[in-house]
């Protein structure tokens, strides 16, 4: 279970951490420990996660499953393993539309828990093995990947659309990764053969950033942008 990172959601706190002991023995990395939707949704932002073990009645506004919901729209790539004493057919029908990796009772049992992890996992590889990372590609976070040759920007394994203009200001930006650029750098890039305004070159950007998910584009007050990741990139002079 090695680089499996699991949430885990519990509002018993006992249960919880006897769940995050037995995680860890097996290999797992512990995204978090929580008892509620708000704090589900708090750590996905922050912490990268594989798996959320979900209980079905937890703290907050939304139930497990109903939580569990809003992580698969917000984060497809995440599997979901339902943990619960509840195991009547009307919380089982309405869990079937997350399409779980499993859905355990509890108190656990832990070959069935080991089980369901080793499924996870093996769909986890399985949803990511098309999408092959080799030397055309830019990791630029756990979300972003951009492919050099074909000029593509994938989120989450899914192709985002970019226009001409938006791949034109991302492949610059790349290019000057951590270094400031200008507005009339910008400009005479884009658009080298005519003048802009700009309010036209400021739109492009804010495009650029609401499909990258406001992520990588920092703003250097009265001096430009900055796009910032952490990978270590190569010589794209080329781009």
């Amino acid at each position: 279970m090695e680089n499996l990172n699991v949430l885990i959601v519990e509002d018993e706190s006992i249960v919880g951490m006897e769940i995050e002991s037995y995680l860890k023995h097996i290999g797992c990395k512990i995204s978090g420990l929580c008892a509620s939707s708000e704090e589900t949704f708090l750590i996905l932002q922050k912490t990268k996660t594989d798996v959320v073990l979900m209980d079905i009645y937890i703290e907050g506004e939304l139930d497990g499953i109903q939580t569990a919901i809003t992580v698969k729209k917000r984060y497809p790539e995440i599997e979901i393993i339902f943990l619960s004493a509840n195991t009547d057919t009307y919380n089982i029908e309405r869990a079937i539309s997350v399409d779980p990796v499993s859905y355990l009772s509890k108190p656990f049992n832990r070959h069935e828990l080991l089980a369901a992890m080793k499924i996870a996992k093996n769909r986890i590889e399985k949803n990511t093995k098309h999408f092959k990372i080799d030397d055309q590609y830019i990791i630029l976070d756990d979300e972003f990947i951009y492919h050099m040759d074909d000029h593509s920007l994938y989120c989450c394994s899914e192709m985002i659309h970019l226009t001409k203009k938006e791949d034109q200001l991302l492949t610059f930006m790349i290019r000057n990764q951590n270094n400031i650029v200008t507005l009339p750098m910008i400009e005479n890039e884009i658009w080298p053969d005519k003048e802009t305004n700009v309010n036209t070159i400021r739109t492009l950007i804010r495009r650029l950033r609401t499909k990258l998910k406001h992520k990588f584009i920092e703003t250097v007050s009265t001096r430009g942008y900055k796009f910032n990741f952490t990978n270590k990139i190569r010589d794209f002079s080329h781009l």
